[in-house]
């Protein structure tokens, strides 16, 4: 078998030392595919490769985009973009993403969303990827954390490249629900010596998008049926700078530092369609668990609707500073990256505004919920700024900022030593060590005294459209933000609220394995055994019997261990097949949110009645844990062809979940209901369930320059119901079946790829938190991208996302039984939001 290495078209060839080396020049799709199909046909564990086409050039202008199109990976697209992934049926929580080998901190820009340990791939751009691993059996060499699987992505580096390589783009993005244009720009320079001994890299990319998502929200309790549009401003930019130098064949050093930030302002307008739902002759229909349905509403009723616009300034980075050496020998080869990883991000100012909206004769007419989506059918859907009943001013209960941090020190040694030992070919032996350091807080902002409110026009101008066919007032986001930074005196650092939200998590890690690689005429693979340990500690506020808290923080610790052995056999039956056959032991962390040892309080004071939650951590959870195991068969019947089939299995022996008791009394009365009661969710390890399933896999290309990949995954996901508050025994993200369709044509300078990703539906949750958990129904988008080179050096990209607006449709499908509030119950139609097309037109240059 020959030696391969992937290389770019414009690499020199200079840099090939053993003639026998295969060179595979990654150009255009089916380069890209032939080098994929080798990085996977070579690879000693169960492993698929996304590469880029060509410098700049990934196949996807998303990378989660890229990742749907993996067997087995289905993605989370939330707002929008592909967030997070999900690998054979394990929640997005368990994939283990890994920058260049290491891990990569990140934080959230949402404060209703929970800070987990899962990377958000919408502030990675693609152009700076050279390719993605995404490995789903495990090896002891490879870091813990992936019960899913480990997703690496690596970076370019400058003595991989030919000296003075230069890559630029410009592109407009234009979104059909926004209606806006946007800009984005990137670009790439690598340099090395004539000697390559010396290279430096550095690529930069900058996105400015005008985000909108149109919906409606249930909110049983309070407001009804909420049609609601949320917009941001949001500013990607990115940073990679690389220095590479190899003073001796035998020595190399490299220094990477990766700069992502994602500015995220945002404003979520809703308007809150209230209605008497106890007038019995109003309510024409009911589902079992007795929520209104179908529901009448005639023009005498007295209630105008209220309209709000939440407001944030919210932001989210993550900075990576490492370096790495390598020292080879012809006894050994010792390898060593050290670094530190660190992400900000929350909210810095948030406020509510809102007042009555309407008349009461406007909003006469039906409202249907017996189908997937709302259907609202009233006298009036138009809504202007002077149809606010009154004057507005930033609500002093709701300002406060919540900033979060995630911080890594981290440093890890490899050593591989050749061996003739029977099959044996290689030991490795290594050690990481990480310290972890998480914090969330929640400041309180105390108003100035004689707050003066403003008409509605000097916070509206204009209208917006929202879900359900609605037009609402469009917010000035910058006006509202200012008047509340101007409202606010200081932030409070010792009230109830900031000592209810905050919470750190300090965590060391400590890992060593060994691991044998053997080899012989027909069977490769290796063994290993991995140690891990992990001590944890929470600092916390504790909250008293008479429902205030302790002045001096109270720490909790734990700990725990454990060994996690792996083995990986691929077995040439032929020159072109392949069977293969891995088992392991995987793990991963409790996210940070399960863990923190504070008390939260949510829905204290906000008006809104029974969303009253107090959330307690655990620090004492033990890891998500599984053994599992897989046998596939592959056949490569041409360098451009692949069929493949993959039995695989999880057997869950631990897992994390929540109780959740409604109706307790916790010695708090909330301001506005008068009643101590209170929804209590807490943190706990289950056992039992599995998952299990079959991959599917056949991609090929033809001499034509036409080609096509097409897979299918069914993952069974079964989980103890009794588990989760919605009592559904599947587990969290899991799609019973993930498709995949693309076909592709290219020659010399035209290419065009259409793809088609679907998955079935699949559980969101996120008790206690605003949203609950639900189900999201089958989802599928079609996506579009070509490019044509005007010259050698200059093309023209066309591409389109999401191009037939599919819209995101979620249900509240717990039993009547269940201890969730009504509308998570009896597939009441909870939330929906409208699909948006999204097209990008570009100039991109390449040297």
């Amino acid at each position: 078998m020959l030696p391969i290495r992937l290389a770019t078209a414009t690499e020199s060839t200079s840099y090939v030392a053993n003639p026998a080396m295969e060179i595979i020049e990654v150009r255009g799709i089916q380069a890209s595919m032939k080098a994929s199909i080798n990085s996977k046909r070579f690879a000693d564990a169960v492993v698929d490769v996304v590469t880029a086409e060509d410098i700049g050039k990934f196949p996807d202008s998303d990378v989660g985009e890229s990742l749907a199109r993996v067997p087995g990976v289905a993605v989370n697209r939330q707002f929008g973009q592909g967030q997070q992934v999900s690998i054979r049926g394990a929640s997005n929580q368990l994939t283990s993403t890994l920058l260049n080998g290491h891990s990569v901190a990140s934080t959230g820009w949402f404060d209703q969303q929970t800070t987990d340990r899962s990377f958000n791939y919408t502030l990675l751009p693609p152009e700076m990827i050279g390719e993605i691993e995404v490995y789903k059996s495990s090896q002891a060499d490879i870091a813990e954390g992936g019960v899913g699987g480990t997703v690496i992505i690596n970076t370019r580096k400058p003595l991989e490249l030919a000296a003075n390589s230069i890559f630029f783009s410009s592109k407009q993005d234009y979104g059909s629900v926004s209606e806006e244009l946007d800009p984005e720009f990137s670009g790439l320079y690598s340099w090395k010596n004539n000697a390559e001994s010396l290279g430096v890299l550095l690529a930069v990319t900058d996105a400015k998008t005008q985000y909108q998502r149109n919906g409606i929200e249930s909110q049983i309790g309070w407001g009804d049926i909420v049609p609601t549009t949320f917009e941001q401003q949001r500013e990607h930019t990115a940073i990679n700078a690389v220095l590479q130098y190899r003073p001796t064949e035998s020595v190399e050093f490299g220094l990477n530092i990766m700069q992502l930030d994602m500015q995220a302002n945002n404003a979520n307008t809703s308007l809150f369609l209230i209605f008497a739902d106890d007038k019995e002759a109003a309510c024409e229909k009911r589902n079992t668990a007795g929520t209104c349905i179908f529901y009448r509403r005639d023009a005498y009723d007295s209630s105008p609707a209220w309209g709000q616009t939440w407001v944030r300034e919210a932001s989210m980075d993550s900075n990576t500073y490492d370096l790495d050496f390598t020292y080879e020998t012809d006894y050994y080869t010792l390898e060593g990256l050290v670094g530190n990883t660190q992400s900000e991000g929350g909210t810095n100012t948030t406020a509510n505004y809102g007042f009555w909206l309407g008349l009461p004769g406007d909003f006469a007419g039906t409202y249907d919920a017996t189908g997937d989506m709302i259907n609202i059918d009233i006298a009036n859907k138009v809504f202007r700024a002077e149809d606010f009943n009154g004057p507005l001013a930033p609500e002093a209960w709701s300002l406060r900022k919540q900033p979060n941090s995630d911080d890594e020190t981290y440093a890890k040694f490899d050593l591989t030593v050749p061996v003739e030992l029977g099959l044996f070919t290689t030991i490795k032996a290594g050690a990481s060590w990480a310290e972890h350091e998480v914090k969330q807080e929640s400041f309180e902002g105390i108003v100035k005294p004689n707050l003066i409110a403003k008409n509605a026009s000097a916070y509206y101008a204009g209208t917006v459209s929202s879900g359900g066919g609605f037009t609402l007032p469009k917010p000035m986001l910058d006006a509202m933000l200012n008047d509340a930074k101007a409202a606010i005196s200081h932030f409070h650092s010792t009230g109830q609220v900031y000592k209810s939200g905050y919470g750190t998590i300090s965590e060391q890690n400590l890992a060593i394995y060994l691991m044998a690689n053997f080899e012989s005429e027909r069977l490769r693979g290796n063994v290993g055994l991995r140690y891990i340990s992990t001590d944890v500690s929470s600092d916390y506020y504790q909250l008293k019997a008479d429902g205030t808290y302790a002045d001096d923080l109270s720490t909790q610790s734990s700990s725990y261990s454990d060994f996690l052995p792996s083995i990986n056999i691929a077995y040439d039956v032929s020159n072109n097949v392949i069977v293969r056959a891995a088992a392991s032991q995987v793990m991963s962390r409790p996210n940070y949110d399960d863990m923190f040892a504070s008390s939260a309080l949510s829905g204290f004071g906000d008006n809104i009645i029974d969303n009253e939650v107090v959330d307690k951590g655990n620090i004492a959870l033990k890891p998500f844990k599984a053994t599992q195991a897989e046998l596939g068969l592959e056949w490569y019947f041409n360098s451009l062809s692949l069929v493949s089939a993959t039995y695989f299995i999880k057997d869950i022996s631990s897992f994390i979940t929540s109780e959740q008791l409604l109706d307790q009394s916790v010695g708090i009365v909330d301001p506005d209901s008068g009643k101590d009661s209170w929804t209590v969710s807490t943190k706990k390890n289950g056992s039992g369930g599995s998952i299990q399933g079959v991959e599917l896999q056949l991609q090929t290309g033809f001499e034509n320059g036409f080609g096509y990949t097409a897979n299918y995954t069914f993952a069974d996901s079964t989980a103890p119901a009794h588990y989760y508050p919605d009592q559904i025994g599947v587990f969290s993200d899991s799609s019973r079946h993930t498709v995949n369709l693309v076909g592709y044509y290219q020659d010399d300078d035209f290419t065009a790829r259409l793809a088609y990703n679907w998955r079935s539906a699949y559980m969101i949750r996120e008790l206690p938190g605003y949203y609950g958990n639900r189900e999201h129904q089958a989802y599928g988008s079609v996506d579009f991208s070509s490019s044509f080179n005007i010259t050698d050096y200059l093309a023209i990209t066309f591409e389109v996302v999401n191009l037939l607006a599919a819209d995101s449709i979620q249900l509240g499908v717990a039993s009547d039984e269940a201890e969730v509030k009504p509308e998570f119950k009896n597939n009441y139609p909870v939330f929906s939001a409208e699909g948006e097309a999204r097209y990008k037109l570009g100039l991109a240059i390449r040297f």
